[in-house]
Formats: C-alpha cells, structure tokens, sequence
C-alpha cells in the first residue's frame, strides 16, 4: 500500500511539474515584446519630426524619421491599439477623440509603423498603417515592395524578377545570395500603353542580415515614378528565440 501511494505521488508530482512547465512557458510568450520601427513616408517639411505613441499602457515619444526607418521601440503583447498624440494624455485612459489609431492584433509579431501626412487630423497630423513584419511574413534578405501609383512598374533586381500591378504589394526574394552589389533594371507602363518608360538603369548593394521595405510613389510635376527602398538590420540577440527578430 504505501508502495502504490508512492507511486502515485511521484506521478503526480510528475505531472504537477508538466502542467507548471507549458504553463511559463505559455505566459512567457504571452508577455515577450513585439518590436515595431517607424516610417513618416514623404514626410512634408511642415509635418512634426516626433509625436507621441500611445499603446494601450504606457506614452512615449518617437521620432518619425522619413528617409530611413527609426530606432527600434518595444509594444506590449496581445491585441493593441496605437495612437499617435501631439502631447503625452492627461488621463492614459482616455485619448482624444479623432486620434489617429491602428490595431496590431495578437497574432502580429512585430510591425513597421507607417506615418503619412493628414493636416486635417486636429489630434495629431498624420494617419496611420500597420504593416506586419513577423519573422513568417518577411524573411531576411526579402523586400516588402508596396507600388503606391497607378502604374505597372517591373523590372530585374539581380536574379530576381518583379512586377507590381498599381496599388499593389509583393515580397521580392533576395537580388543574390551573399553580400555585394547586383545590377537593377526598373521601368513602368501607363494604363492602356504597351510602351514602356524606363525609371532608372544602375547597381544597388544587397545585405543578406537586412530585412527591406521598398516604395513606388509619383511626386507632383514629375512623371516618372519614384522608388526608394529602406533597409531594416537588427543586430541579433546573443539568447533570441527567434532569430528573425
């Protein structure tokens, strides 16, 4: 008898350690970080240089760079709301109405933040778009292409190949495999024309470690599209689990 009890005890001491083990294990993925980098695209020379962000816990200010990404910032877990603000609330539960929001879901790892220019939001000038970067969306080496016009834009990035149909976006695999430069080929077509326009004809440096946004946009006055990529490099944690991240 007092064999069967030990036994029985061992078992479920065995099984109450299971149960606590998937349990941290599950709640230490609940509260790790997601990461999110910012980028005010075509930010006008009249538009704020640093807002505050607001995610649902805490208020920080960031800087909305425009012609490269910004320092990496930490959110909080779960399903979230960001909002951008002028000035840090008085009360952190409650945020002015007309504030510009986008919602991150559970699910979205991390994030680019993208900020363009609203004048009319009188909260704060800006509007905002989330765009997920988890590791399973956009892989090291790969670019996240968004074409913003209503041109087909197309054209060979090193041994990669790419057309973007108007207000489209796309992941481009890597130009190469290692390091160095690699030639790039880019023109557009107009709706309806054959013909096409060539944009720019030169040599690019890929970064295997970098992670890349790539843009396609018009500019008032000019004809030919514009097209600026934004390279993303972490540098990896000595413990991540992700290393992607």
């Amino acid at each position: 008898m007092i064999f069967s009890l030990t036994v029985h005890m061992k078992q479920y001491a065995l099984h109450l350690l299971t149960f606590l083990f998937f349990t941290l294990a599950a709640q230490g993925q609940q509260v790790k970080n997601r990461t999110c980098r910012i980028l005010f695209l075509d930010r006008p020379d009249e538009a704020p240089v640093t807002l505050h962000l607001f995610d649902g816990a805490a208020t920080r200010e960031v800087e909305l760079p425009g012609m490269n990404l910004s320092q990496v910032y930490e959110l909080p877990a779960g399903d979230i709301t960001l909002s951008m603000l002028s000035a840090p609330p008085l009360d952190p539960k409650v945020i002015p109405a007309g504030a510009p929001t986008a919602t991150v879901p559970a699910a979205v790892t991390d994030i680019y933040l993208l900020v363009m220019s609203d004048p009319v939001n009188k909260v704060a000038p800006v509007s905002l778009q989330i765009v997920d970067a988890s590791a399973a969306k956009l892989l090291r080496g790969q670019t996240l292409w968004y074409n913003l016009t209503e041109l087909t834009v197309g054209g060979k990035l090193g041994a990669a190949t790419i057309i973007l149909k108007p207000k489209s976006r796309a992941v481009m695999e890597a130009p190469r495999n290692d390091a160095g430069d690699y030639p790039v080929s880019l023109a557009y077509r107009k709706e309806g024309k054959e013909q096409p326009y060539p944009i720019c004809e030169t040599r690019w440096a890929h970064d295997p470690r970098n992670r890349n946004l790539g843009f396609v946009m018009t500019k008032p006055g000019s004809r030919t599209p514009r097209v600026l990529v934004f390279p993303d490099f972490r540098v990896e944690k000595p413990n991540a689990e992700n290393a992607e991240e």
